[in-house]
């Protein structure tokens, strides 16, 4: 692993000075000559660093469309003759230095409209992280983090990036976590601490995906969660409804949940363990609990993922408890239209939500979210302290019917 992160930090230099020279033909070359072991998300980012730098000059090879539903593959464009290209440099053009405690930072780009419909800037992204910091920083220490990347705003492209970028600072922190699709470790970054979220959240990083699991076990996950996805013709109310007949039947195995808004179109609930769990036992255990509302409640509810099936439902997605799946964090911003972040609420809020049919009152922007953890502290730091136990024999009747 030492030697083939040295190689990447090779490369990473080598592009990095082609593309300062602005030199297209060996910026060209270094890319598409290590795309094939690359893997997809390195060269994703490799690729936007060229883009972003040489603009309109350089089209990446595989890019997701902005709503993320599909992958888009595109050819590679002949670029400019020659090997040099006249344009500015955008990042080196616009970048200041800051402290953030002990560490020196270079931020860049900070009047950059991340939320075009709004005009929500870089810099406003990156004070709201700062100023959430308190709440959030717990619930990211120790979970290897996925980043969803959007160098281009909202409205732009974006990818994902598993593996901590090579040009990371020495002072982040790193999770190796065994790949068996990849059949090789990924290094993902670890945001413990307010600077290492300030560097991240540059890095155009807008959403945080994290793991169940702290890196010190990655097999064992410190909760279990239900991600209730609306529909076509339901939203967030139909959502709340479910995730009250959850919460019923969770009660009923002596198990608190705690819920969220996904930020998005829905509603998540945590039910915090915080003991010894293993994923296999969690994901057979919400897909029981799952399939006991689905049943009870088939014409607003199902389990299964086959998009046909869904009109006038609410999908319980019960198979996010996985240790190679992450879930947004909470008090993660979302790429929407208009600012949002993934909020934690009151069970009264939601019903008084949806006894209201208000689904407004599912909507938290993050001035909304930073008064409401002022007010009330975190509402979710439960999830990181309580302990429960899954109920040995649901358990085995769960493994069975899963």
């Amino acid at each position: 692993m030492a030697v083939e992160t040295t190689n990447q930090r090779k490369l990473m230099v080598q592009i990095a000075t082609s593309t300062l020279l602005c030199d297209c033909k060996v910026l060209v070359q270094l890319i598409t000559e290590r795309k094939q072991t690359l893997s997809f998300f390195e060269f994703q980012g490799f690729a936007f660093v060229a883009r972003a730098t040489l603009g309109e000059s350089w089209k990446t090879g595989f890019l997701f469309k902005p709503d993320g539903e599909t992958q888009k593959q595109r050819n590679l464009e002949t670029l400019p003759t020659g090997s040099r290209l006249k344009t500015r440099l955008p990042f080196s053009m616009k970048r200041k230095q800051t402290k953030v405690g002990s560490r020196t930072l270079t931020v860049s780009n900070l009047d950059k409209v991340f939320y075009p419909a709004t005009g929500f800037t870089k810099r406003q992204v990156m004070d709201y992280y700062t100023r959430v910091a308190d709440a959030l920083l717990p619930h990211l220490r120790n979970r290897p983090l996925t980043l969803k990347r959007y160098p281009e705003g909202v409205n732009g492209e974006f990818f994902y990036e598993k593996q901590c970028p090579a040009f990371r600072p020495q002072w982040i922190k790193v999770a190796s976590v065994w790949s068996e699709h990849r059949n090789r470790s990924i290094s993902f970054c670890l945001i413990n601490d307010l600077a290492s979220l300030v560097w991240v959240t540059n890095l155009a990083d807008l959403e945080l995906h994290t793991s169940l699991a702290r890196s010190q076990n990655t097999e064992r996950p410190t909760m279990m969660v239900f991600d209730l996805d609306p529909g076509p013709g339901t939203d967030v109310l139909d959502c709340a409804q479910v995730g009250i007949w959850l919460r019923d039947v969770l009660a009923q195995l002596d198990l608190k949940a705690f819920p969220k808004t996904s930020g998005s179109k829905g509603l998540q609930l945590y039910v915090p363990l915080n003991t010894a769990v293993t994923f296999d036992q969690t994901k057979a255990f919400a897909h029981a609990v799952a399939s006991v509302v689905a049943e009870a409640h088939s014409d607003k509810a199902l389990t299964k993922m086959a998009k046909k099936l869904r009109d006038q439902k609410v999908f319980i997605d019960w198979s996010q408890n996985d240790h190679h799946k992450t879930t947004v964090c909470v008090y993660s911003l979302r790429a929407r239209e208009q600012p949002s972040v993934s909020t934690p609420m009151t069970w009264k809020e939601v019903e008084q939500g949806l006894k209201a049919q208000d689904a407004k009152r599912f909507f938290f922007s993050p001035e909304d979210v930073l008064k409401r953890v002022k007010k009330n502290g975190d509402l979710f730091e439960p999830v990181l302290t309580l302990k429960q136990k899954l109920r040995k024999e649901f358990t085995m009747n769960a493994a069975v019917k899963a």
